[in-house]
C-alpha cells in the first residue's frame, strides 16, 4: 500500500518539452515511473526521450489514448492555471503542480473549480510525490529514499530531501513522501495527507515538516489530537524569522501576529507531537 501514487500510476507530463520538463521526465522514467504521455500543443504525433513517450496536443487526447490518471505540470506560471483546468476538464483525478510563482488570484479560481469537480491537486510550488520503489512524480530525488513505513508530509522541499537522506543513512524507509508546497493557496493540506496516512496500513508513523505563515500546522494539530492514532514527529522551520519578511515561500510569512513558529510548535506539542528543535534531530524522535 501507499498513498496517491504507486506502480499502477499512469503519468502524463504537461510541459514535457521544456528544459525542466524534459530533464525531470527523464529522471522519473529512469526511476521506473510509468510515463504514458506528454502534452505540448503543436507537437502532437511526435515522440520524446528516444521515442519512449508520445506527445499529444491536448490533455483530453492524451487521456483518451493512454488512460493517464495523474498529471504533473512543468509549465510557466503564466500558463499553469489554464493547464490545471485543462487537466481537470479531461478527467484527470490527480494533478501535481511543480510550478512556482502562480498568482494568488489564479489559484483561487483553480482551487474553486477543482473542488467543484472533485479533482485533487498537490501543489503548486511543490516538489511532488515519491513512493519509494514504485513511483516518483515531480522532482524529489529518488535515490535518497528507501521503502518503508514512515509517511512524510512537508511544506518545504529542501528539508524534505534532508530528512529522506537522514532516514536512508539510518536504514529507515518511507511509505510515501508528499510535498504539499509553500504557497498561500494550495490544493492539498497537511490534514488531507494525515488522513490518508492514518488510513494507510503500510504507514506506521508520520513526519510533518511545517514552516511559518498561515495556520495549516494548527489545523493539523487539531486533526492529530482528534483523529490520529499513529505517532507523529514534527518540525517547524522559520523560528528566527522576523515579522513581515517572506522566507522563501510565498506563504512563509508572519503577518499581524499570526503564523508564528512558536504558536505552531505549541499547538503540535499539545497534540502529543514530538517536535524537533533542529532538522537533524527529526529522525532521532522516531520510534
Amino acid at each position: 500500500m501507499s498513498i496517491l501514487v504507486n506502480k499502477a500510476t499512469r503519468l502524463l507530463v504537461q510541459g514535457i518539452t521544456g528544459r525542466e520538463g524534459l530533464f525531470h521526465s527523464q529522471q522519473m522514467l529512469e526511476y521506473g515511473t510509468r510515463i504514458v504521455a506528454g502534452v505540448r500543443p503543436g507537437k502532437g504525433g511526435e515522440w520524446v526521450l528516444e521515442g519512449k513517450i508520445p506527445l499529444f496536443d491536448t490533455v483530453k487526447q492524451a487521456v483518451e489514448a493512454t488512460g493517464a490518471n495523474v498529471s504533473v505540470l512543468f509549465v510557466p506560471a503564466r500558463s499553469a492555471a489554464d493547464a490545471m483546468l485543462e487537466a481537470a476538464d479531461a478527467g484527470v483525478p490527480l494533478i501535481v503542480c511543480i510550478t512556482e510563482g502562480i498568482p494568488v488570484q489564479d489559484m483561487m479560481q483553480v482551487r474553486r473549480y477543482l473542488d467543484q469537480h472533485g479533482i485533487r491537486l498537490v501543489g503548486p510550488n511543490c516538489p511532488g510525490l515519491l513512493t519509494p520503489g514504485e513511483a516518483k512524480v515531480g522532482i524529489i530525488p529518488g535515490h535518497i529514499a528507501l521503502a518503508g513505513d514512515i509517511g512524510i508530509v512537508s511544506r518545504s522541499g529542501t528539508l524534505t530531501y534532508e530528512v529522506l537522506y537522514a532516514l536512508q543513512q539510518r536504514q529507515r524507509g518511507v511509505s510515501t513522501c508528499v510535498g504539499i508546497g509553500g504557497d498561500p493557496i494550495n490544493g492539498t493540506s497537511f490534514t488531507d495527507v494525515l488522513a490518508m496516512f492514518e488510513d494507510d496500513p503500510r504507514t506506521e508513523q508520520v513526519i510533518l515538516i511545517g514552516e511559518i505563515g498561515g495556520s495549516d500546522e494548527e489545523r493539523a494539530a487539531e486533526f492529530i489530537h482528534d483523529r490520529m492514532t499513529k505517532p507523529v514527529v514534527g518540525f517547524v522551520a522559520g523560528r528566527t524569522a522576523p515579522a513581515g519578511k517572506r522566507m522563501g515561500h510565498a506563504g512563509a510569512i508572519v503577518e499581524g501576529g499570526t503564523g508564528l513558529a512558536a504558536d505552531k510548535v505549541q499547538a503540535l506539542q499539545a497534540a502529543r507531537v514530538r517536535v524537533a528543535d533542529h532538522p537533524e534531530a527529526i529522525v532521532d524522535l522516531l520510534k
